[in-house]
């Protein structure tokens, strides 16, 4: 089904209005966590850094820390409001598959954006395109199994795109254009099922008094999060 850009842009206008703007889930939390760990072993504060589908500009001030943020998303409205809060992040507006910017970055960073995209080979090409060669993708996006067995989602709104991927299906998605480096799951992430009784604070709770975080580590390692978690390189031009 197509889309109009319109009916999209509206939609995003609206969600991030109502949802961004105001709170931040454990979701959001522990991506943010992983990105910035992941910069942090780069150990540099002059990177050059393009985040595509910045919602409100949240994560912006955090990546800030790390170099000069160019940030994107299909909400004008948003990102009006974000670059009078955030004046030191260039924030730009539009449909990201017809942006140009005029220079290439060393790290994209891109947070539950890929399955909101109508074509996710040309939009993994596209964040290529604006890396240097070498250059390093930051990618979470939700994790298609965990979602369709474990968890009751709402219903798409109006003008909201949806294809979840699996982490096999992510891979290849991404070796086109890229060395993929790792790729794991976090968040573990259930309303429904057995699994909704897995992930109960009553269940957990004294387990995780006697192992601490390791028993949400365990869970993320076989791959029962929310969030897929993907950090690649960009191939060398005429590389295989």
């Amino acid at each position: 089904m197509i889309v109009p850009m319109s009916q999209q842009q509206q939609f995003w206008n609206q969600w991030n209005s109502s949802t961004r703007e105001i709170h931040l889930d454990e979701v959001s939390f522990r991506q943010a966590e992983v990105v910035l760990g992941w910069l942090a072993a780069e150990n540099r504060t002059d990177l050059q850094i393009l985040e595509v589908g910045c919602g409100a500009g949240w994560f912006c001030g955090d990546l800030s820390r790390y170099g000069q943020v160019t940030a994107t998303d299909l909400s004008d409205e948003v990102l009006a409001r974000a670059q009078q809060r955030m004046p030191h992040v260039k924030f730009v507006s539009g449909d990201f598959m017809e942006l140009e910017f005029d220079q290439k970055f060393d790290v994209l960073v891109t947070l539950e954006v890929l399955s909101h995209v109508a074509d996710q080979p040309a939009f993994i090409a596209k964040l290529a395109d604006h890396l240097r060669n070498g250059g390093t993708l930051m990618l979470a996006t939700q994790n298609k199994p965990v979602i369709e067995k474990y968890n009751r989602v709402d219903p798409a709104g109006a003008g909201q795109l949806r294809k979840y991927v699996d982490s096999r299906q992510l891979t290849a998605l991404l070796s086109k254009n890229f060395n993929v480096m790792e790729v794991f799951s976090v968040t573990p992430k259930a309303n429904r099922g057995f699994m909704r009784i897995l992930n109960s604070r009553t269940f957990n709770r004294p387990i995780r008094a006697l192992v601490g975080k390791r028993l949400d580590e365990f869970k993320e390692s076989i791959g029962l999060g929310w969030t897929l978690m993907a950090r690649a390189q960009k191939k060398v031009a005429g590389t295989a």
